[in-house]
């Protein structure tokens, strides 16, 4: 059975998050003249991203909300105690020098207007409909997905079965029918692979992790790559292609 529609992951998938997110996260401390404290970008960024890990596991293990987890990463950057109300203004100040350098990654829209004659096209995403329907409408690529989906709304998360599940049944296919893009080869790889789907792993170096074990995971390295693989569709009795 062919691929009929094409479902991507957003944030280092089709937006360049990790770039965003270094320039956003110096022109923040700057800003708030927290610079010094923490020795460079590269120390402060990697710490924001560590307490970004954590917080996120806790919101899908279900332990705390959406709203709730970023203000809990703010109090764990800083390391300090914080009203609701200072905690999400903070926030929002990162969230005003991040969205400053937002952009599309340049194998992107040459990709969508391939594909688009011939798939149909969806986001699912491990974020919340505001913010990235927000972000997709801001970098003009909302109107070239019929369907966007998110975690905070479907109450499961990627690498659940059941996200990607999601994303099939408002298309209206079966799992077979359908490919997922993404940056992240456990979450967005085998995650796909288990759930059914054609998986389908950007490699765009934004994350140490390697190997999907025995999932059948195509690994590409810029998505002008993707028509021809989909086309291709050797998933059935093809080895993975992770190294």
């Amino acid at each position: 059975m062919s691929i009929e529609a094409v479902v991507w992951d957003v944030d280092d998938t089709l937006f360049d998050y990790t770039s965003a997110d270094r320039s956003g996260m110096r022109a923040h401390l700057v800003a708030e003249g927290l610079l010094g404290r923490y020795g460079t970008v590269e120390d402060a960024l990697g710490r924001w991203r560590e307490i970004t890990d954590r917080q996120w596991a806790r919101y899908a293990a279900g332990e705390c909300g959406f709203e709730e987890q970023r203000r809990d990463r703010v109090r764990a950057f800083l390391d300090t105690e914080m009203a609701d109300a200072e905690a999400e203004a903070w926030f929002q100040r990162y969230v005003g020098h991040y969205e400053a350098a937002w952009g599309l990654f340049p194998d992107v829209l040459p990709a969508l207007r391939a594909l688009a004659p011939t798939h149909r096209l969806a986001v699912l995403s491990n974020s919340s409909i505001t913010v990235q329907e927000r972000k997709l409408r801001t970098l003009g690529l909302l109107d070239r997905f019929e369907v966007v989906l998110c975690a905070a709304e479907l109450g499961v998360s990627k690498p659940r079965p059941g996200a990607f599940l999601a994303a099939c049944e408002a298309l209206g296919l079966a799992p077979r029918e359908v490919a997922y893009v993404g940056d992240h080869p456990e979450i967005d790889g085998r995650g796909a692979a288990e759930a059914g789907l054609l998986s389908v792993w950007i490699d765009r170096g934004t994350t140490s992790v390697r190997g999907a074990g025995d999932a059948v995971v195509h690994r590409i390295a810029s998505l002008s790559e993707l028509p021809a693989l989909l086309r291709s569709d050797t998933r059935f009795g093809a080895p993975s292609t992770f190294g």
